[in-house]
């Protein structure tokens, strides 16, 4: 533009050009000035309104496209690191299933308002916060706490926007739509951190201003010793504080960016800076110590039947459906290259309790404690109590009954990650002096996963 107008444009209409543009600066250092402030503003304005007094209309023109660059890469910095992190995390759902008028129907997400009623089966990805009104689930959670395990949600349950129903079926009453979307609350968030400067920022913005009243003293005593107003204005081109005043925003910015290319969401410059002074560092155990996939750490048979035997009865029944203590079975029959025959005749899945089937003419249930014990009413057999009590409690338990005893009982693990050690380890050399791991296990499961 500016080479543009330099080509194209008479001289005379350049300079009624460049004159226009110079009042925005030239009225932000006066309205500086009247508040009672000596900030960078009044350095610009000052240096641009010499340089039209003195005729120097192409100088005034070089100020305001040097200062006009700063502004652009300010704003496409802070809009890319917005951008970026928002797309990052969001949802990127753009078809849902609404019921209207009775039936369901395909519609757009910006179709949706608050109050309308959506459909989301077993895999979907809930798409708004909202009151399950009908059906039942499973609903995967860990993506908003970090927690494998799925959780039960029923008729008057309340689900958010990001999770992920891995069974059953869901209708969910749309509690939060336009503006409370995870979309638009991690750009809103990302774009408030502006007033969650560093101190270094705030550090920076303080210090370019104080050097404002010593660069017009420097102006001032070049002129008086030089009579040369163009050597004072140098003064005031030559100045540095504007730069410093931008960078350090740019500079925090970018490290936003850059911490959400490894997924790391920061909230603030400030909340940046703070993590250097930290000593203690709190870390979740499901999900970020230990795995997020389940896996089988053991089978406790009750049964005569042999371990490989009731593994793959199990796995026969749970390859059926997509719940991640099912996968576990599963992928732990491969491991082991147990091949289990299709012997059950209709595999029926009661939600949020188990699975119940007929295998070779008898009554296999497998699921919850509560499903096994409390509504089928199965028995522990007989001698077995010892070993039943004996359960190692670190673990989650899946159990297996057949023609109402208990037949077997999965042990299902959350492992620890393989780079976990490495990583507690070099947190302990990097300054933080305790590390602390939260979890809502028991006391014993959390010791057993413990790397502290």
């Amino acid at each position: 533009m500016r080479m543009g107008a330099k080509l194209f444009l008479p001289v005379p209409v350049r300079y009624v050009f460049i004159a226009c543009r110079s009042i925005k600066y030239i009225w932000k250092g006066i309205c500086a000035l009247g508040k009672g402030k000596m900030e960078v503003s009044v350095l610009d304005g000052t240096a641009i309104a010499v340089s039209l007094l003195r005729g120097n209309i192409s100088t005034a023109g070089s100020v305001m496209f040097l200062l006009g660059i700063g502004e652009v890469l300010e704003e496409w910095t802070h809009k890319r690191s917005v951008d970026d992190l928002a797309r990052s995390m969001s949802l990127n759902i753009g078809k849902v299933w609404m019921i209207a008028d009775g039936k369901e129907v395909l519609a757009d997400t910006d179709e949706v308002g608050q109050g309308d009623f959506i459909v989301v089966r077993m895999g979907g990805v809930i798409p708004f916060d909202g009151v399950v009104t009908g059906g039942s689930g499973e609903v995967n959670q860990a993506a908003l706490t970090g927690e494998a395990l799925p959780v039960s949600r029923e008729t008057g349950g309340y689900v958010y926007a990001g999770t992920v129903l891995e069974a059953g079926e869901l209708v969910i009453q749309v509690a939060e739509t336009s503006g409370s979307n995870k979309y638009e609350k991690i750009v809103r968030m990302i774009e408030e951190s502006e007033r969650l400067k560093s101190s270094a920022e705030s550090r920076a913005a303080h210090l370019a201003d104080r050097l404002v009243p010593y660069t017009l003293l420097g102006a001032s005593t070049v002129y008086l010793l030089t009579r040369n107003a163009q050597k004072a204005l140098s003064v005031l081109m030559v100045d540095f504080s504007c730069a410093l005043k931008l960078a350090m925003p740019i500079a925090v910015l970018s490290a936003i960016r850059e911490a959400g290319t490894h997924r790391i969401t920061v909230k603030g410059g400030k909340f940046l800076e703070r993590v250097a002074e930290a000593d203690t560092i709190i870390l979740d155990k499901t999900g970020t110590i230990t795995r997020a996939h389940p896996t089988v750490a053991g089978i406790v048979p009750f049964h005569q039947e042999g371990q490989e035997e009731l593994l793959g009865l199990a796995a026969c029944l749970e390859e059926h459906f997509p719940h991640s203590m099912a996968r576990a079975v599963v992928r732990e029959a491969q491991k082991r290259g147990i091949d289990h025959e299709e012997r059950h005749s209709k595999v029926e899945y009661i939600v949020a309790h188990g699975i119940s089937s007929m295998v070779d003419g008898s009554r296999v249930v497998i699921g919850s404690y509560h499903f096994v014990f409390e509504d089928e009413g199965c028995q522990i057999p007989e001698g077995m109590g010892q070993r039943f009590e004996g359960l190692p409690e670190e673990y989650s338990h899946l159990y297996m009954a057949a023609d109402g005893k208990l037949a077997a009982v999965i042990c299902i693990e959350h492992p620890l990650r393989d780079e976990a050690a490495d990583v507690v380890a070099s947190l302990k050399k990097s300054c933080f002096r305790k590390i602390v791991m939260m979890t809502g296990d028991s006391e014993r499961t959390a010791r057993y996963d413990s790397l502290i």
